[in-house]
C-alpha cells in the first residue's frame, strides 16, 4: 500500500495505518459516544466569559480547582487601563507569505512542506530592530504589544532550551514518515542567531510598553503533538484525543485547512504524550523566567481532554513564577483572565465580567502583507479604537513584519497617524471606562467614555457635526466648562430636559485646517454622574 499524497492510504514503517475515510468514520462514532465527562457537557457557562468563548473548552471544569488563583484585582485593573496596541505575527511563514500566518502550511504539497520546514537554515532577518520597533509603537500611541513566540507550525522565535525529538520527513521514500531528530527548531539555529523575544522584551521594558507573549498550544513540527489542532499527522484515535471543534477544523476542506492532506500515523504512546507535555510546559516556563515581567500570555488553541490534567499543572507552575500574568482563555477555559474577539468589534457592550480586547488585522491578515493598498487606514483605526473603548474593551491591530524584519512603510504611516490623533484625544481613551448600560453610544457617530472617578464624560464624534451638536445622553454639571480636546477655549452650551445638551462649535473650527486633529473629535464634560 502506497501513500498517494492526499492521506487516502499510508504505510508507517511496516505497519499499515487506517486511511482518512476510516479516520472520519471513527470520529463520527466516537463523537456519538463522546469522551467527555457528563458534568463537562452539562455544566453551565461561567458568568465571567461569554458562553461562546468557553464552548471550545467544554471539557474543562467550570470552576477552577482550589489551588489555582487568577491574576489579582490590580492586574485586572491595569489590563483595563490599556487601550491600544499592536499584534506582531512573525515567523518563517513571513518568508513565503502565502496567506494567513502559518495556516497555508496545511494544504501544501509534501515537497513544499519539507522545503518550508528547512527555510530556517538560511533565514537572516537583518532588518529587525527591537528599539526601532518599540519607538514606532510609542509614537503610534500604543501602550501594549503582542508577539508570536511560536505559532502553530512550531518554530520558536526565542532561545528555547527544549529539544524536538521527532518530526515529519514529508518526502521520505515510500511516503511521509516520523523520524527521530534532536534540535530546538528556533531562531537560534538560523544564521541570525539572536533571541528575538529577549530583544523585544528588553526594549519594551525600557519604554514601559506592556508585554503580551503569544504561544501556540499545538505544534505541527513536533510529531509528539499529533493530532492536535489540524496537525498534519493524524492518528486512528484522533476523535478521542481532540475536541469536537478541533475535529471539525481538521476535516474542513475549504480555506487553508488540512482537508485531504492528512497523513495517518500510529497513536502516540504514553511516553510520547508525556514528552510532549514536558516540552510544552518547559517552553511556557522559559517565557516566564528569562524575559523579566510579562504582563500577558496569549495562549492559543487547545490540547484536548486527555492531557488537560497535565496542562492544569503547568498553569499552577506559571502562577508560581508570575502570579499576576494575565492569561488568555484559549485552551484553559475559566482558568484564563481575558479573551480576544477576533476580526470583529462586538456590536454592543460585552455582557462579560472578564476583560477583553479586539484583535483585528490592519492589512488582509495578521502576518505580513506586501500590498500597501490592503492596509485599512488611520480613519479605520481611530473609529474602531473609539468603538471598542466605548464598549469597555481595547483594540490591537495586527501588523506583521516582512521576512527581512521590517514593517511595511504604509502600515507605519497609518499607525503613526493614530498616534497623532491620540496625542490630542488620549484623555478620552487611556484608562477610561465604559458608561453604564446603553450610554456608551448615541447614534452611529457618537461614542462615549468616562473617567475612572466618574467626574468626566467624553463624547467622541466620528463625524464633524457642523456648528452645533445635540447630545441627549449627557448632562453637563451646572456652571461647568465643556471643551474640545486639543482646543484652548471653552465651548458655549445649554441644556434642557427635552433636547438634552446643545454645544456650539465656533466658526473658526468649521475649517478642517483649524481643528486640533483629523478623523474624530472629543468633547469633554464635567457631569453629575455617580
Amino acid at each position: 500500500m502506497k501513500y498517494d499524497g492526499f492521506g487516502r492510504s499510508a504505510i508507517y514503517g511496516e505497519r499499515a495505518i487506517v486511511n482518512r475515510r476510516q479516520l472520519l468514520a471513527s470520529g463520527a462514532a466516537l463523537a456519538a459516544t463522546s469522551v467527555y465527562p457528563r458534568s463537562a457537557q452539562t455544566a453551565e457557562p461561567s458568568p465571567g466569559f461569554p458562553a461562546a468563548v468557553l464552548e471550545p473548552d467544554s471539557y474543562i471544569e467550570t470552576t477552577p480547582i482550589a489551588e489555582y488563583h487568577s491574576a489579582s484585582a490590580s492586574a485586572y485593573e491595569a489590563f483595563r487601563d490599556r487601550k491600544f496596541g499592536i499584534r506582531i505575527v512573525w515567523g518563517i511563514y513571513s518568508i513565503w507569505h502565502r496567506g494567513p500566518e502559518s495556516w497555508p502550511f496545511l494544504p501544501m504539497s509534501l515537497e513544499d512542506r519539507q522545503t518550508y520546514n528547512n527555510l530556517y537554515k538560511t533565514w537572516n532577518p537583518a532588518g529587525f530592530d527591537a528599539d526601532g520597533w518599540m519607538d514606532a509603537f510609542k509614537e503610534s500611541g500604543m501602550d501594549m504589544f503582542t508577539f508570536t513566540t511560536k505559532h502553530h507550525e512550531g518554530f520558536s522565535m526565542f532561545d528555547t532550551r527544549t529539544r524536538v525529538k521527532s518530526r515529519a520527513n514529508w518526502t521520505a521514500s515510500g511516503g511521509p514518515k516520523i523520524e527521530s531528530c534532536d534540535l530546538a527548531y528556533s531562531i537560534m539555529e538560523t544564521p541570525f542567531r539572536r533571541d528575538i523575544v529577549k530583544e523585544l522584551c528588553s526594549a519594551a521594558h525600557k519604554r514601559d510598553l506592556k508585554i503580551d507573549l503569544y504561544f501556540s498550544h499545538p505544534d505541527w513540527y513536533d510529531a509528539d503533538f499529533r493530532p492536535y489542532v489540524t496537525h498534519p499527522f493524524q492518528v486512528p484515535s484522533s476523535a478521542a484525543w481532540m475536541t469536537p471543534l478541533d475535529l471539525r477544523l481538521t476535516q474542513e476542506k475549504e480555506g487553508p485547512r488540512l482537508g485531504d492532506h492528512a497523513v495517518i500515523v500510529p497513536d502516540p504512546s504514553d511516553a510520547v504524550v508525556k514528552r510532549m507535555m514536558e516540552r510544552h510546559r518547559a517552553q511556557l516556563l522559559e517565557l516566564l523566567t528569562h524575559y523579566g515581567k510579562i504582563d500577558m500570555m496569549c495562549l492559543d488553541m487547545w490540547l484536548g481532554p486527555r492531557v488537560w490534567p497535565e496542562l492544569r499543572k503547568t498553569l499552577l507552575m506559571m502562577r508560581q513564577l508570575q502570579p499576576d500574568v494575565m492569561l488568555r482563555n484559549r485552551g484553559i477555559g475559566n482558568y484564563g483572565d481575558y479573551y480576544t474577539p477576533e476580526r470583529v468589534v462586538p456590536g454592543s457592550k460585552e455582557a462579560s465580567g472578564k476583560p477583553w480586547f479586539t484583535i483585528y488585522p490592519l492589512g488582509t491578515d495578521f502576518s505580513y502583507d506586501p500590498d500597501a493598498a490592503k492596509y485599512k487606514g488611520t480613519p479605520w483605526i481611530v473609529r474602531n479604537l473609539a468603538d471598542t473603548v466605548a464598549k469597555g474593551g481595547a483594540l490591537q491591530i495586527g501588523v506583521g513584519p516582512s521576512a527581512h524584519g521590517e514593517f511595511h512603510p504604509e502600515a507605519i504611516r497609518q499607525m503613526k497617524g493614530a498616534g497623532a490623533w491620540l496625542k490630542v484625544n488620549g484623555e478620552a481613551i487611556y484608562a477610561t471606562r465604559p458608561r453604564e448600560g446603553s450610554l456608551w453610544s448615541e447614534g452611529d457617530t457618537v461614542r462615549y467614555t468616562r473617567s475612572k472617578d466618574r467626574r468626566f464624560v467624553y463624547a467622541i464624534l466620528t463625524e464633524w457635526p457642523g456648528t452645533q451638536v445635540m447630545l441627549k445622553a449627557v448632562q453637563p454639571k451646572a456652571g461647568s466648562n465643556v471643551t474640545l480636546l486639543g482646543s484652548p477655549s471653552a465651548l458655549r452650551w445649554k441644556f434642557d430636559s427635552a433636547q438634552g445638551a446643545t454645544i456650539t462649535l465656533p466658526e473658526n473650527l468649521q475649517q478642517a485646517a483649524n481643528r486640533p486633529c483629523e478623523y474624530a473629535w472629543s468633547l469633554k464634560f464635567e457631569t453629575a454622574e455617580t
